[in-house]
């Protein structure tokens, strides 16, 4: 439990990071949408959705025996068709949110660097600052599961509506139809299909891992254990 409760303000933050990027690109893109119902905020609170933020995080853990978290915020609403092109602003939207965990990861990795040299440099903060690391560590994790995961081709997360531009628009078509049926897809693919799962989330766990081993030095050891 003392794992979740580090992982889950970071979690948390990410999602809603994830949510507001969508929002944002889809402003610069001509859609004011979220902005107008006031989900273009990074009050969590308007992003909190029972069953993705609450529910999934806690069964994804527990399930998995404490070795990942995974979970969703409440989508932001965006309006397409005021793209001033929609084509590329579909695509630029939907990528707007994999791109900010991805650049979150890197972030979560540099911060471990000065906390480390700060707890050196006063021991008396060790502790604190080994419990912010622990969460910049998970941050790294997180943030690069929540991009490959989000950059999956299953409508509706991020990575199919780049898909329907790839596509010959009559095959695009017939993609898109599927919508209908993408949660139960996901559902079965995070219960049944984990060896392909594994498969498509193994460079995120790859560049976790490296991230990870390259800010190694500046890790504190605390006297508690988590």
């Amino acid at each position: 439990m003392e794992t979740f409760l580090l992982i889950a303000p970071i979690l948390l933050f990410s999602m809603v990071a994830h949510e507001y990027a969508h929002g944002y690109a889809a402003l610069k893109q001509g859609d004011n949408t979220a902005l107008m119902l006031g989900r273009l905020t990074w009050n969590p609170v308007k992003h909190i959705d029972p069953v993705m933020t609450i529910l999934v995080p806690l069964v994804t853990f527990l399930g998995s025996g404490g070795h990942m978290a995974f979970g969703g915020a409440k989508p932001v609403p965006v309006n397409p068709r005021l793209y001033a092109n929609f084509r590329r602003g579909d695509i630029i939207v939907s990528l707007a949110g994999v791109t900010v965990n991805a650049l979150l990861a890197v972030v979560f990795a540099l911060l471990v660097i000065p906390s480390g040299l700060l707890g050196h440099a006063v021991p008396a903060m060790n502790n604190s600052l080994a419990i912010l690391q622990k969460m910049f560590m998970y941050g790294i994790a997180v943030n690069l599961v929540l991009a490959a995961f989000n950059l999956l081709p299953i409508p509706p997360l991020d990575g199919s509506h780049v898909m329907k531009h790839i596509l010959p628009v009559s095959w695009a078509l017939q993609y898109q139809k599927i919508s209908r049926y993408g949660f139960f897809i996901l559902i079965a693919l995070l219960w049944w299909g984990r060896p392909v799962l594994n498969l498509w989330m193994a460079p995120a766990f790859g560049l976790a891992d490296f991230g990870m081993r390259i800010v190694s030095p500046f890790v504190l050891m605390p006297t508690w254990t988590p």
